[in-house]
């Protein structure tokens, strides 16, 4: 197999490098690397207990390995807790989403890092409320992202909808590169396409990568650029996602097939 990935290499915003990770006496992770590269959609596919949460909570800032590199745009990084992470512009969309929802989407999109007035009114704390949704709604549209409304609690939106509020909030603030994990797991058909949708427009309208955790098939193979398999908290192997099929990719999943021959590897 051919890639445009073998014959286009392109400068490394993420560079993950023998990350070896141990709870007790289990391997969780076992000398895994993993790279992320500018515009990209990089899967990371593999059954459960593969390694993938374990690996994306490193990148993430929430879990320290214990040996290997994390490197941002070619400089070794450390990540003490998701705080560093964050400061370097990397944006994590969990399952859960971690909305509140009796706000509505705007105060999700700015939670924790509200706008406030400039001047005295903003070092006593007022918060620009108008700024605020100004800015939510101007990346709403350029998201392509409709929501019933600015002003209700993001309780009373769909799950596709909620998701889209996660996902828009992420892109606002990650500067590098954004994780979404397993983000249209608890979601039907039509909002799983939309939010699927949503990454690809991310990608190509904000011009920012994604890591995208899933064990979704269909998923992976729809949007991913890349797609790195892991088995038993090793990397089995990485390969462009038009050169990949459901065979291959499940068998490296459980061992069945070999992903490391030439023609399958990148």
């Amino acid at each position: 197999m051919t890639s445009e990935w073998q014959s286009e290499p392109r400068p490394l915003l993420l560079n993950a490098i023998g990350l070896r990770k141990d709870y007790g006496h289990v391997r969780a992770l076992d000398g895994v690397d993993f790279d992320l590269r500018p515009r990209e959609i990089h899967a990371l596919f593999g059954d459960n207990g593969a390694g993938k949460s374990t690996l994306i909570k490193i990148i993430a800032g929430a879990v320290q390995p214990d040996s290997g590199i994390l490197e941002i745009d070619g400089r070794e990084v450390t990540f003490s807790s998701p705080h560093d992470a964050r400061a370097a512009g990397i944006e994590t969309v969990y399952q859960d989403l971690a909305l509140a929802d009796p706000l509505n989407a705007a105060e999700n999109v700015f939670l924790g890092r509200e706008l406030c007035y400039p001047g005295i009114l903003g070092r006593l704390g007022f918060v620009d409320r108008r700024a605020m949704h100004a800015m939510t709604a101007a990346n709403l549209r350029d998201l392509g992202v409709n929501i019933p409304s600015l002003t209700v609690p993001v309780e009373t939106f769909s799950g596709g909808q909620r998701q889209a509020v996660a996902v828009v909030r992420a892109a606002v603030w990650g500067q590098r590169f954004l994780i979404m994990d397993e983000p249209v797991a608890a979601l039907g058909v039509q909002q799983t396409t939309h939010v699927l949708d949503l990454m690809q427009r991310t990608r190509d309208e904000k011009g920012l990568s994604v890591i995208l955790i899933s064990h979704n098939l269909t998923e992976v193979l729809r949007v991913a650029d890349r797609v790195t398999v892991l088995r038993l908290g090793r990397r089995v192997g990485t390969i462009a996602a038009k050169d990949a099929t459901a065979t291959l990719l499940v068998g490296a999943m459980t061992g069945a097939l070999n992903m490391l021959g030439e023609a399958a590897t990148l």
